[in-house]
């Protein structure tokens, strides 16, 4: 086998021109970066230009590459060491096996490190990299740990209503456990912790803002929309669609029958856009949270968390993306109430959004994905910016929060006798009602950034005006629009 193949069917490697003795660092630390992510092979003897240019005492090298990891690695990471002959050349090639025990550390000087790799670098652990490190040997996740909270401290009424909608079935106690959101001694796991609907997690928070312009910083009143969330995943979740559809617009032109409508964004991406970005970020990142920011051209989501694997995924290609779960608790309660797929499909639907809007309108558009160490960023284009559509007619908001078509004329006349900003209201509480019956009052003050006792005002209102009903019990009851 050639080196250029041995590189070919690596997805990390490193080339050293020579074996450095007398500082072993150099080297050291990307066997241990190796060892405590996905592993990986070092190439001695190859330039970093790629040429060959051998080894003059490739068995004394080998012999000390095998020593040195021995006595200044713990634990000793499991490695294959071999000398590999080619254009009249010798070579040293190490592969480095991914590692149960980590995190793998270096000793050297007097200094004990650990290293990872991130996109084709080898660098130190931090505090926050070493806990996932030790996590990692223990064969868990974050989220399956046992949190300091007890279960009977908290309310699910959001999961619960998630749950009999999906299921129409009520969420047992007992499903608390098998579900993995009740640990040991009825102390919820970190994962119960963020679905109850006063999550004492207190980072687990959503930052989303509506900018005027193209950047942050355009005109002097910059923020033309700005809210942060807290609460309950499924909580988050519905205020983040509906903070995106708040503030996104949905142009359009008549035809027969009917009309066409043009969205800003195809409503399969976000979702899948902030899906991702709640279940998958690192909720060890402390100091950071899930950011939506939406720009006159874009939409950009961020997560707290790099790529669980550590590599970088534009260095990748999006058909070699793995699809690891970082938190596969989460991950699973998400599928069971059919907010996400089972399989890792989530770049797949975003792109295939976009390829069908491609296709309709002509022009093709960009999905970018980006991430570093530190966190993953999703930038979904604005598919009317910049755009001219033969025949539009007009234009709304896409969640129908100012538009009387969308709900209906009708609707709009029968709460007319109330000041317009509860007009509007009314208008977009009875939207959400009419796609989650079983949405609860709480959740809808949350979703529309209200106060609980105006939305319990003007549901009522709603009601004596015969526009919605509830239907059987508190508990397990729904709403239901009169139509």
């Amino acid at each position: 086998m050639l080196l250029n193949d041995y590189i070919g069917e690596a997805t990390a490697y490193d080339k050293k021109l020579m074996l450095e003795r007398k500082d072993p660092t150099s080297w050291l630390k990307s066997v241990s970066a190796f060892a405590n992510t996905q592993g990986g092979r070092l190439l001695f003897g190859v330039a970093n230009d790629g040429v060959l240019v051998g080894l003059a005492d490739a068995q004394g090298d080998s012999e000390f590459i095998s020593e040195t990891i021995k006595m200044q690695m713990d634990p000793v990471p499991e490695i294959d060491l071999s000398i590999h002959e080619e254009g009249g050349k010798q070579f040293v090639v190490v592969e480095i096996k991914a590692g149960s025990e980590t995190p793998y550390y270096t000793f050297v000087k007097g200094h004990r490190d650990a290293f990872i790799r991130i996109g084709n670098e080898s660098v130190k652990a931090n505090a926050i990299q070493l806990k996932r490190l030790v996590l990692k040997s223990t064969g868990q996740t974050w989220d399956v740990l046992d949190s300091p909270f007890l279960r009977t401290n908290y309310a699910f009424d959001a999961l619960r209503a998630a749950y009999f909608k999906k299921t129409e079935m009520p969420f047992e106690e007992s499903d608390f456990k098998s579900f993995g959101l009740v640990g040991s001694d009825g102390f919820l796991t970190n994962a119960g912790a963020l679905f109850a609907d006063d999550s004492p997690i207190r980072h687990s928070r959503l930052f989303c803002t509506r900018w005027r312009g193209l950047t942050k910083a355009d005109g002097v009143m910059e923020a033309v929309d700005d809210h942060e969330y807290s609460g309950s995943l499924l909580s988050l979740l519905s205020a983040a669609k509906l903070f995106v559809e708040t503030n996104s617009k949905m142009m359009w032109r008549k035809k027969p029958g009917g009309r066409d409508e043009f969205p800003e964004y195809p409503r399969r991406a976000y979702e899948e856009g902030i899906v991702n970005a709640l279940i998958h970020r690192d909720y060890l990142e402390v100091g950071s949270e899930v950011h939506i920011d939406i720009f006159d051209d874009r939409m950009e989501i961020f997560s707290p968390g790099g790529m669980p694997s550590g590599d970088i995924v534009q260095d990748l290609g999006l058909h070699r993306v793995s699809s690891l779960r970082r938190n596969p608790v989460i991950a699973d309660l998400f599928q069971r109430l059919d907010l996400m797929e089972r399989r890792g499909s989530g770049f797949g639907k975003i792109l295939r959004a976009y390829d069908l809007e491609s296709h309709k309108r002509g022009r093709d558009f960009r999905v970018l994905f980006s991430s570093i160490h530190m966190g993953f960023t999703l930038v979904l284009p604005n598919l009317n910016y910049g755009q001219t559509i033969e025949g539009l007619v007009g234009e709304e908001p896409m969640d129908g929060s100012g538009k009387a078509d969308v709900m209906g004329e009708s609707l709009v006349r029968a709460v007319g006798d109330v000041d317009w900003d509860v007009d509007k209201n009314v208008v977009r509480i009875l939207d959400v009602v009419k796609g989650e019956p079983h949405v609860t009052q709480q959740e809808i003050a949350t979703r529309l950034n209200l106060s609980l006792r105006g939305v319990e005002d003007m549901i009522k209102r709603a009601r004596e005006k015969g526009l919605i009903r509830r239907v059987g019990g508190k508990r397990f009851g729904h709403w239901e629009v009169v139509k």
